[in-house]
């Protein structure tokens, strides 16, 4: 597959729905063997497959139509969890109505299988960042 922004990330960005320097966005690890993307994905709700506990992204920063944050650290995955995509999503406190943003899952280092240690994700330091719209 390829990184892509959901169609209805796109929408409520345009719509001013998404603030990513000032909304709650959460990153979540997740098993491609249980959760295929699919463009009519639009909430939290809809993804299955969720590998542990999503993070918060920290230190996040918009500039020139790039989406960047601080790396993230994912608690201690359970040993021997295959962990192959990355969804980011913004969080409104329920599943239902927290709306899916971007699939990640062409990265350094993906898919990747946890040895039981604290995970930290290397957001890209080059032009696109995390994802570049």
């Amino acid at each position: 597959m390829a990184n892509l922004i959901y169609p209805k990330g796109k929408e409520n960005f345009l719509n001013g729905e998404i603030d990513l320097s000032d909304d709650t966005i959460k990153v979540a690890l997740v098993d491609t063997g249980t959760y295929t993307y699919s463009a009519a994905d639009d909430f939290y709700d809809d993804v299955s497959g969720v590998l542990g506990t999503p993070a918060t992204l920290a230190s996040k920063t918009v500039t020139s139509g790039v989406f960047d944050a601080a790396d993230t650290t994912f608690t201690t995955p359970a040993a021997g969890t295959t962990i192959e995509a990355l969804v980011l999503y913004k969080d409104t406190g329920s599943a239902g109505t927290s709306p899916l943003i971007a699939y990640l899952d062409t990265a350094t280092g993906l898919p990747f299988t946890s040895n039981g240690a604290d995970v930290t994700i290397v957001w890209d330091s080059g032009g696109n960042k995390i994802f570049a719209l």
